[in-house]
């Protein structure tokens, strides 16, 4: 127990519940901190609208190659995979090894990668780059939490941070749709891997110069570069093969073979690392940390929001285009909406979470998903219906829980554990991206038609209900120990 109090930051740290709780004095120092978030949120924004960017272009993709739609997949599937099986891997390697160094690595790694898919001449190749691009993106994401946790003190700065991480992380989803279709459409789908290049480049060269590294933080990893190595391959296998069999379900079926063996070897994998960080003298991940109910309800509620975001873009998306008939620019100008309501709640989020309390702040996003998601269970069967401007609810909604996860998963962890929390909580958005991705097309599909896609909605909804539910229990418990607190010092008095 001596070990996990030094994990609790002080008392000054972000509170949850009251506003009167954030002090005002807290400040980042000088003008450079506006910079280095912008560099921050830029790079972080770059390698989440790679999730979605190349929807757009696999069908430009398919005809040059000469692909079956399930082979030019794999062009999506190898990113998921990649990115979602070393992120944990990447979060631990920041905390030891250093963010900025990690940072900047991942930017290096994930910008050569995308030259190489932008002038890969063949499918593998093209295939090969977008994973060694996840691989590159694992190492940037929960660097780029950890810096922003760690650069600013506690108080209405990291609350304003962690707000516009929050909303970037949801824009880039949705942006994707849009970025991607204006690409295409005027230039290439070479286009939507080779504008990273330039950009990813830039952030690299800038981060040594912007993210400054205190000498008493560099010699203290400097002397601790002890990585679980046995922990770190048994969970990045666990995730790999557990995003491996989801993505996989539709394709080959869930009873095959190889998703059935993916399936079982995942469990195996992920028992196993439970078993070794047990008994781990210095491991990956401390199981009691699993415990904090910050962090574990912000890893569920991450969770929950990437099953209704992969799910509902990806559905809307082949809604528009094959129902309606909508070209891929005019489909990404329909759910622009929600990017922009997503990017708004980046600046409200943390004056809502200062008057309302971030639990609170959650319950409200949820409710406004699960209502957006409940009006498009009324899909049109034909032609543009303002019913569609609803996504604005969906986008807001997304974003008020991305940020409040975060800030959720974070608050009760020390700097040395950020990198790790940034793992994840990114880890389990993905994980549920891919369950949503799987999901909520196979309603679709299973119901032939707009009544379909009506009923991927309503699976949303139900998704989006039970992250009410989980915000909704958060908050309570949080009102239970705050009277709880408050009694034992009367009492006490």
């Amino acid at each position: 127990m001596p070990a996990e109090r030094a994990s609790v930051p002080s008392s000054s740290a972000i509170s949850t519940h009251k506003r009167r709780d954030i002090p005002r004095n807290a400040a980042d120092s000088g003008g450079r901190g506006g910079l280095r978030l912008a560099l921050i949120l830029v790079a972080s924004f770059m390698v989440v609208l790679d999730f979605t960017i190349v929807n757009i272009a696999l069908p430009s993709i398919e005809h040059d190659f000469g692909l079956r739609t399930s082979a030019v997949q794999w062009v999506v599937t190898g990113y998921a995979i990649a990115f979602s099986g070393l992120l944990i891997l990447g979060g631990r390697a920041a905390d030891l090894l250093g963010r900025r160094r990690t940072f900047v690595a991942g930017l290096v790694v994930f910008s050569l990668a995308s030259l190489a898919a932008g002038l890969a001449g063949d499918p593998v190749l093209l295939v090969a780059a977008r994973v060694v691009q996840g691989a590159g993106a694992a190492l940037v994401a929960p660097a780029a939490i950890s810096l922003i946790t760690t650069s600013f003190p506690p108080g209405p700065r990291r609350t304003q941070a962690i707000g516009l991480y929050g909303c970037m992380a949801s824009v880039g989803f949705v942006s994707g749709q849009t970025l991607g279709g204006v690409l295409v459409e005027w230039t290439s789908w070479r286009a939507v891997f080779l504008v990273n290049v330039p950009v990813g480049l830039a952030a690299a060269l800038l981060a040594p110069r912007v993210i400054a590294v205190p000498a008493a933080v560099a010699d203290a990893n400097t002397a601790r570069r002890r990585l679980d190595v046995r922990g770190a391959v048994l969970i990045t296998a666990a995730v790999t093969l557990a995003v491996f069999g989801i993505s996989q379900g539709n394709v080959l079926g869930w009873t095959s073979p190889l998703v059935l063996g993916a399936a079982v070897t995942a469990a195996c994998a992920a028992a196993g690392f439970v078993a070794a960080e047990a008994r781990h003298p210095a491991p990956l991940v401390r199981p009691r940390l699993l415990l904090r109910p910050g962090l574990r309800d912000g890893a569920v509620l991450a969770f929950l929001l990437g099953v209704w975001n992969g799910g509902e873009l990806l559905v809307l998306s082949l809604y528009l285009q094959q129902r309606l008939g909508f070209s891929p620019l005019a489909t990404g100008l329909v759910i622009a909406p929600q990017g922009l309501a997503g990017f708004t709640m980046g600046f409200v989020g943390p004056r809502l979470a200062g008057w309302l309390g971030v639990r609170r702040l959650l319950v409200l996003a949820s409710v406004a998903a699960t209502i957006g998601f409940a009006v498009l269970t009324q899909l049109p069967a034909a032609g543009y219906n303002p019913l569609l401007l609803v996504v604005v609810l969906v986008g807001g909604g997304g974003a008020g829980t991305a940020f409040g996860s975060i800030l959720l998963a974070s608050r009760e962890l020390a700097d040395d554990d950020q990198g790790l929390a940034g793992g994840v909580i990114n880890t389990t958005r993905q994980v549920g991206a891919a369950v949503g991705a799987a999901l909520l097309p196979a309603v679709a599909d299973a119901v032939h038609g707009v009544p379909g896609d009506r009923a991927a909605m309503l699976t949303a909804t139900v998704v989006a209900l039970a992250a009410t539910a989980v915000s909704w229990r958060a908050a309570r418990q949080a009102r239970g120990s705050a009277g709880a607190d408050a009694g034992a010092a009367m009492h006490s008095a």
